[in-house]
């Protein structure tokens, strides 16, 4: 849009800018509320829920050299006009020769009420702003064309700094109108990918990790894998599409759980407190007493062990008797045995780590694989990498640490966390749950994105997914998830929420703070393959009667040395 000396606006779309202009239908009126216009037509092939419309606006109120567009989105239709429903009882009679027969001469007998929700039109600076300005009864409603839809749908263009093509628009020809998100807003303002089982959830996440460590943005991301789903991200390494003109390539990191070491003066109480036994009320309290303790003896390091808070116990469980006597009290044989078990654990030691530096690198992916470790386990090596993380980008930006400290993050950084409704449930405790609350609310400031990925929306806390501004929705047909996405997830529209159960596999709804205005997308093909395909069982177990699997059965089933006494039966070895 321009403004010329007289203060007059050109506008960015003026008529006749989309070539030849496909009217479908006439404005019949305004719709329920303000932002709403219904028009008539008889074109059934073009008026699609969540198809894009546009009319002409000019007049008083728009001061523009040309008609303004006002792009709109369809949100409902009716059928109000057709043949008597006689006609197509009898499948034997054609509709049309009777149509014919009476006199009834135009193409297409039917007639629809179509509802369309006003979007606006687009400026590039302050992106679509709505005139209020309905249109005229008799205003002619035209199909807004693949090329408006380009430039206007996207805040980003393909291929630009900043940019992730996730697929493109799903009511036109495939790749007609890519869709093309906005990795600062994207990871910024932080995103939800909310589906049902089997609607390509994962595979659109790794669809979104491509486009993060493609050369134009290169990302420091982290994915906390529960599955095992992401180790199939290592085909990037070498592939040409990844291959930077500088030399640049994408590095994937997998840790598998061998190698998760979490440091235990990083954990705080609570931590603690979720990895051991159920303990009475005196246990906790001598163990929160000797957690105090322990940090303050050594304040400002980073390294202390269990051995340590043992120590610590011991001398909180302390008692005095009543001569003044010092003797030690009964619940620390007891801390200290549950104490030991937690020792046990692989995962966490006094001065084994990984630490930040260790996890996020500019143009790097690390895939930390939780698939053999438990649930409480997972709660803290998730809520301790994530509170690191946070503290470390604080104190790299108030400059309280400098290149020299293994938590010095000089740059913005992107969590990606699957199966978030095991780290943030709605209505139970979590140990990640207060922390991803703080990032949620206070990461955009210091440069820490976070993703969640869940199956089950209704199980997510609502204050979580209240707090991601873009959002990905796949078929849903839980009704009890359905209802959580209208609280939670308000950017898309109640219009395109009705879609969620006609959604088919790799279609997803988007909306939010990466893309002008919500849309609906086909996803891409994925350029590494997808890890957390269903397996297919009748497959697997046809194979396992293949002539060269029996074979291998009973070579491995014979018996290394003496006399076999197996007998063979419709030729399987058995004992």
């Amino acid at each position: 849009m321009k403004v010329d000396d007289s203060g007059l606006i050109d506008s960015v779309l003026p008529t006749g800018a989309m070539g030849s202009a496909n009217v479908i239908g006439t404005v019949k009126g305004p719709g329920e509320n303000g932002n709403q216009y219904v028009f008539i037509t008889a074109d059934n092939r073009h008026v699609k829920i969540g198809e894009f419309v546009y009319y002409e606006a000019s007049g008083e109120r728009v001061t523009v050299r040309s008609p303004l567009q006002i792009l709109g989105k369809i949100s409902n239709r009716c059928l109000i006009d057709h043949l008597p429903d006689r006609i197509f009882a009898d499948t034997e009679i054609s509709p049309e020769a009777i149509a014919a027969l009476v006199g009834f001469t135009y193409p297409n007998p039917e007639v629809y009420e179509v509802t369309v929700e006003v979007i606006g039109y687009f400026d590039p600076r302050l992106g679509f702003m709505n005139p209020r300005q309905t249109p005229d009864p008799g205003s002619k409603v035209y199909l807004a064309d693949d090329d408006l839809l380009r430039r206007v749908l996207n805040r980003k263009q393909p291929g630009q700094v900043g940019s992730a093509q996730v697929g493109s628009l799903l009511l036109r020809k495939e790749n007609a109108v890519p869709i093309t998100l906005d990795v600062k807003e994207l990871v910024s303002t932080h995103m939800a990918i909310l589906a049902g089982t089997g609607s390509g959830k994962s595979y659109t996440a790794g669809v979104l990790v491509e486009e993060l460590l493609l050369p134009h943005n290169r990302a420091a991301v982290l994915i906390f894998d529960p599955h095992g789903e992401y180790e199939t991200l290592t085909e990037m390494r070498g592939h040409p599409l990844f291959k930077g003109q500088d030399g640049y390539a994408p590095k994937v990191k997998i840790l598998k759980p061998e190698d998760i070491r979490i440091r235990v003066s990083s954990l705080d109480y609570s931590d603690i407190l979720i990895l051991l036994p159920e303990m009475t009320e005196r246990q906790k309290s001598i163990l929160s007493k000797a957690f105090s303790l322990v940090r303050k003896h050594r304040s400002g390091e980073y390294r202390w062990g269990v051995q340590d808070l043992m120590a610590a116990v011991r001398e909180a469980d302390r008692q005095t008797d009543e001569e003044g006597n010092e003797k030690s009290g009964s619940s620390a044989p007891a801390l200290e045995w549950k104490l030991e078990r937690m020792e046990r654990s692989p995962y966490f030691h006094a001065f084994e780590h990984l630490a930040p530096r260790d996890l996020f690198e500019p143009g790097q992916v690390t895939v930390v694989q939780m698939n053999e470790i438990n649930q409480e386990e997972q709660q803290v090596i998730c809520a301790a990498i994530l509170r690191q993380a946070n503290q470390a980008r604080m104190n790299t930006l108030k400059e309280l640490i400098g290149p020299e400290d293994e938590n010095y993050l000089p740059y913005p950084v992107f969590i990606l966390l699957e199966e978030a409704h095991r780290f943030a449930p709605a209505h139970e405790p979590s140990r990640c749950k207060s922390v991803l609350r703080t990032i949620l609310s206070e990461g955009r400031k210091f440069g820490l994105g976070v993703g969640l990925i869940t199956q089950r929306p209704g199980k997510l806390d609502s204050d979580v997914l209240s707090q991601c501004m873009s959002q990905f929705i796949m078929r849903i047909v839980n009704p009890v998830d359905q209802d959580s996405l209208k609280y939670g997830v308000e950017a898309a529209g109640r219009d395109l929420l009705k879609e969620l159960p006609a959604l088919t596999k790799g279609q997803v709804i988007i909306a939010g703070a990466c893309v002008n205005t919500p849309v609906l997308c086909q996803v891409r093909q994925r350029l590494t393959q997808h890890g957390g395909a269903t397996l297919d069982a009748p497959d697997l177990w046809q194979q396992h009667f293949q002539p060269h699997r029996v074979r291998e059965r009973q070579i491995q089933q014979a018996p290394v040395s003496g006399r076999s006494r197996s007998k063979t039966v419709q030729g399987v070895s058995i004992e």
